[in-house]
């Protein structure tokens, strides 16, 4: 009898990837697809069943070679129904049915989680978390997201927003405005975003004073890595912006290190392709302020899998709770 395949699926903003994935994680096949966010993202279960089933026929399989669906999705789960209850990226109305919905129009078992956390799920399995039980797992991209594996389970709090990293209250007093509608979250200084948003405002000043920066070409179209790269270069603005934001970052996984102890600490997004120039400042920050045992027991290090930690993780929920 043929192994069956595992369905892993990681909800995006801008796009949904996908993967086919063998029980032991490794990939078989994967792509993505646009998320349309149109009418509150009603169409975006239906493209999921509909790309699954076309890519499956493209290979000559049939749902029957599937044991199950993973999905990661961006916002806290209610574990026991399988709703998203907030998806403020996304635009799906809370205690919106991902679970039902989506068994409905594939006619398989779905297990839905947040998306963060099936990234570190991923990372344990088969990335830079291999061989832990106790991780931590932050993801800069447009947003902060977080994962919290404790002894090989992850920590999904009473209602499924443990671990939600991104939204830990950095700048209590005149912080700027978080798409979750609370200020001074962690997510509007570190993730892509704020990162940009932190130059922007800075090279306002900057032009004030007339201070050079090799962003003033650039007018407001630059992006996290022109900020990362501009800094290597020496440049002052960006050299300011990239130390803020790393004492925040570094600051808050400092704390959570002091009340989690893990092995591990693994930065991953879009952001971390900054490689060691982020991980370095981070990790200055970081044993400032940890307990000397945990700056001395906790390891931080940059995500292996990329891209593929989500649909990685996701199939494993599959293997885990549906095999």
């Amino acid at each position: 009898m043929n192994e069956k395949w595992l369905a892993g699926v990681d909800v995006g903003g801008t796009y949904i990837k996908l993967a086919f994935i063998s029980q032991n994680g490794d990939i078989y096949h994967k792509w993505q697809i646009k998320t349309d966010k149109q009418y509150k993202g009603k169409n975006i279960i239906k493209n999921i069943a509909y790309t699954l089933d076309d890519s499956l026929s493209g290979l000559g399989k049939t749902k029957a070679d599937l044991a199950g669906i993973g999905i990661g999705v961006p916002g806290p789960v209610e574990y026991d129904t399988g709703e998203i209850s907030q998806s403020v990226n996304i635009g799906w109305p809370d205690h919106y049915p991902v679970k039902k919905l989506l068994e409905k129009e594939s006619g398989l078992p779905v297990f839905v989680e947040n998306d963060a956390n099936c990234a570190a799920l991923g990372e344990l399995w088969k990335g830079s978390g291999q061989g832990a039980r106790n991780l931590i797992f932050v993801t800069l991209g447009t947003g902060v997201g977080g994962g919290i594996i404790s002894g090989g389970k992850i920590v999904r709090g009473v209602n499924g927003a443990g671990g939600e990293i991104g939204h830990i209250t950095s700048i209590p007093e005149g912080g700027a405005l978080c798409n979750c509608g609370k200020r001074g979250c962690l997510e509007t200084i570190a993730s892509a975003t704020g990162i940009v948003r932190l130059a922007v405002e800075k090279k306002r000043v900057f032009a004030d004073s007339g201070r050079r920066t090799l962003l003033a070409g650039k007018e407001e179209s630059f992006t996290a890595k022109d900020v990362f790269d501009c800094a290597r270069s020496g440049d002052s603005l960006c050299l300011e912006v990239t130390e803020e934001m790393s004492f925040h970052l570094g600051l808050a996984l400092a704390n959570l290190g002091n009340a989690l102890n893990p092995e591990k600490i693994i930065i991953g997004g879009g952001v971390s392709k900054a490689g060691e120039f982020l991980l370095t400042k981070v990790q200055t920050y970081f044993e400032k302020y940890a307990f000397s045992p945990v700056r001395l027991s906790t390891r931080l290090a940059l995500a292996s899998l990329g891209n593929d930690a989500g649909v990685i993780g996701a199939a494993r929920l599959v293997k885990e709770q549906g095999n």
